[in-house]
């Protein structure tokens, strides 16, 4: 994390003391294979839930038929390649000129029309939607909502916005499941998240039958379209200038996940 980052969440998230911290969730999680847990899955999940009403009552939603057809086609497919139920999930396409899409816990899919003209074909679409599927599935926003409710930091927000619906701490929550970027507060995966997110998005892409080499014209994509700023999705998802070598070395894996799909 960045200095400017550590910056901005200290300033915007309140402390809280031990005592409290404690109270949240009840320390669970031994087995669990997430270390420990004082805010359970399901709890995170209704966090997502949360996140997601607020986001949905505040953004509207796309009234381009093409574009929303073309997001819940993707989505669809990519959800089946990671062996999900379609059924069982949300997907929203918002309006708004963003290049950013996300997923919650909970099933919650959100792609900014923005996106869409980033994303030039269905395959570095399937790229997006993969890689955010992959942060549910590695239950990320689990791993860093413990991380933060571990500390002083940021405690009293998770705990108010547990206890009281959604009412405290609201911007910050969404930051911490990965959908931050709405409200300005950008806070990225740690490397190894990334790294993760990208491997498994690149194989459900590929289970799916997407071409997994979109994701590497998707990046390319992604650089071309930031000029003198960054796309909402490269702020949150950081380029480390190694980005697409770790893309090319993964690829042998994610080609053949497509072969086999596809006999």
């Amino acid at each position: 994390m960045t200095k400017d980052h550590a910056a901005r969440r200290r300033h915007t998230l309140p402390t809280l003391g031990l005592a409290a911290i404690l109270a949240l969730g009840g320390c669970a999680g031994e087995g669990t294979g997430l270390g420990l847990q004082l805010v359970s899955p399901d709890q995170v999940a209704e966090l997502g839930q949360q996140s997601w009403q607020q986001i949905k009552s505040s953004q509207p939603a796309s009234t381009d038929a093409a574009a929303k057809a073309r997001v819940a086609r993707v989505a669809e497919r990519v959800l089946r390649g990671a062996g999900e139920d379609p059924a069982t999930w949300e997907v929203v396409t918002f309006k708004s000129e963003q290049a950013n899409a996300f997923a919650l816990p909970g099933k919650k899919i959100g792609v900014y029309e923005g996106m869409l003209n980033v994303a030039e074909t269905d395959d570095q679409l399937a790229a997006v939607i993969g890689h955010e599927i992959a942060h549910v599935e590695r239950a990320h926003a689990v791993e860093r909502v413990n991380s933060e409710a571990a500390t002083q930091l940021g405690a009293q927000v998770v705990g108010g916005a547990l206890q009281m619906s959604g009412t405290g701490g609201g911007e910050q929550i969404a930051a911490l499941l990965g959908a931050g970027a709405q409200y300005g507060l950008l806070l990225p995966y740690a490397r190894n998240q990334e790294l993760e997110a990208d491997r498994l998005g690149l194989i459900t892409m590929a289970r799916a039958g997407y071409d997994p080499r979109a994701a590497i014209a998707l990046w390319k994509n992604m650089e071309a379209a930031g000029g003198a700023g960054q796309p909402e999705f490269m702020s949150t998802h950081p380029n480390h200038g190694n980005r697409i070598a770790q893309l090319e070395r993964m690829m042998p894996e994610a080609e053949a996940a497509r072969r086999q799909a596809g006999s």
